[in-house]
């Protein structure tokens, strides 16, 4: 009998999902138990996958299963690195016989997003006997459909990989030295005074943005054009530079939510948070875009004409970033917010929060710095959680960092307004004369 080796995470994982779009767990054991393996067998293979018991396959015993086996499933439902690493070594290894599967509400990392995979329901993790039928007849089609398609390395190199053609090899050259060539002067632009940065970007998106030769290229010209920015008015550069993007570019997730981002800047908070709520009711919800989301609304809070409008727009301020939070604690952005948004709410219970979110906040930027994560918001993030944790010292220090790091004018402005904001909140005269001093620092810097 044919063998189906199946690439799957193991055991109760969480699935960072926000709640309504799919369970906060799954228990893969028992999709595997009651989903797959009856499926698998209807479809003529011998279903296997690594023992969890054993420790997982040591790594010849994997490439030889990835390799040989007849069909090969793997579960995207959620991102685990060892099925992403396994599955590209299976799309260079065999020709054909690899098919993707994911619940239906659940977001893929970019490149897999855009690969034909099969969806199928999934309301709960334990799965029920309902779950289980509904998901054993949704995938077994799909997996027969899928199973003899092209891999996309091999659809990608034709005579991958003996008898690729060299010419190929020639054109991609090319294009790598034309890129590397592009990226170096994107460099000198982020290198050259703030001053004539954005003067340069537009320069720069003259002569490779009309219209931008490929995806990669759009993104990073709009991101220079953000990161440029000097004057308010230079916000509707950036989405002058979008409009006239071709649609295959506006589309993608990334480019609109900095379409909305710019938007904000340029004063349309209402136009921002539309776009945002649209993106979100498309493609899902993300700590990113709903963090976004809060801040258009924490500036509407900022300007309400009433207080019933302040009140309103604060509550739905921190609903969003709570929900960004709820998603991933280790995404900072959404939780950064929070602490300064329940000192001005004021209910009972928020100073306590607050101390949470602000803790939360610091551990989780320390952590991504330990690990290396590149962020250009991490220092940033961390001085205002310095000062919302009333630490002068620690305020400070990392003030220090941000003036060396050389942030873009528009990012420190932004930060300034929420140290000030959380300066205004300290009762302590002795820490609010410190850490004001500090805020003097990085205006002069």
């Amino acid at each position: 009998m044919p063998v189906c080796f199946m690439i799957m995470p193991y055991g109760r994982k969480a699935t960072q999902s926000e709640t309504g779009y799919g369970p906060a767990e799954i228990d893969f054991n028992a999709l595997w138990d009651r989903g797959y393996v009856p499926t698998i067998k209807a479809l003529g293979y011998e279903p296997v996958r690594a023992d969890q018991d054993n420790g997982g396959l040591i790594i010849s015993q994997m490439l030889e299963r990835l390799y040989f086996a007849d069909l090969v499933l793997a579960d995207m439902t959620i991102a685990n690195g060892n099925v992403y690493y396994e599955v590209g070594i299976r799309h260079a290894a065999q020709k054909a016989g690899c098919v993707l599967l994911a619940a239906d509400w659940s977001k893929q990392l970019f490149d897999v997003a855009q690969l034909r995979t099969v969806r199928y329901p999934l309301p709960e993790g334990n799965i029920t006997d309902d779950t289980a039928a509904a998901f054993q007849a949704k995938i077994k089609n799909g997996i027969a459909s899928l199973r003899d398609g092209i891999s996309p390395m091999h659809q990608s190199l034709p005579g991958y990989p003996a008898n690729v053609d060299p010419t190929k090899a020639t054109t991609t050259r090319e294009q790598l030295a034309k890129l590397a060539a592009f990226q170096t002067r994107v460099r000198a632009v982020r290198a050259a005074p703030a001053k004539t940065r954005m003067q340069l970007a537009e320069i720069l998106v003259a002569s490779e943005g009309n219209p931008p030769e490929n995806y990669p290229i759009a993104l990073a010209l709009l991101l220079l054009l953000r990161d440029s920015v000097d004057t308010p008015a230079d916000w509707n550069v950036v989405l002058d530079f979008v409009r006239k993007l071709p649609s295959k570019f506006t589309d993608e997730p990334q480019i609109e939510e900095n379409r909305a981002f710019a938007a904000a800047q340029a004063g349309n908070d209402v136009q921002a948070i539309a776009e945002l709520e649209m993106l979100i009711e498309m493609t899902g919800p993300t700590p990113e875009r709903l963090g976004l989301m809060g801040g258009r609304y924490k500036r509407l809070a900022k300007i309400a004409r009433s207080d019933i409008e302040k009140k309103q727009n604060l509550a739905k301020a921190i609903n969003c970033y709570e929900r960004g939070m709820e998603i991933d604690l280790n995404g900072y952005y959404c939780s950064s917010n929070l602490p300064r948004l329940y000192r001005m709410r004021a209910r009972p219970g928020d100073e306590e929060r607050a101390q949470t979110t602000v803790r939360l906040t610091m551990a989780a930027c320390e952590r991504a710095m330990r690990l290396n994560v590149a962020d250009e918001w991490q220092r940033l993030t961390l001085l205002a959680a310095a000062f919302d944790l009333r630490d002068p010292d620690k305020a400070n220090e990392v003030a220090d960092d941000v003036i060396s790091e050389g942030q873009p004018s528009w990012k420190v402005n932004s930060v300034l307004v929420d140290l000030e904001v959380s300066v205004s909140q300290v009762s302590d005269t002795g820490q609010r004369t410190r850490l004001t001093a500090v805020i003097d620092k990085i205006k002069a810097g």
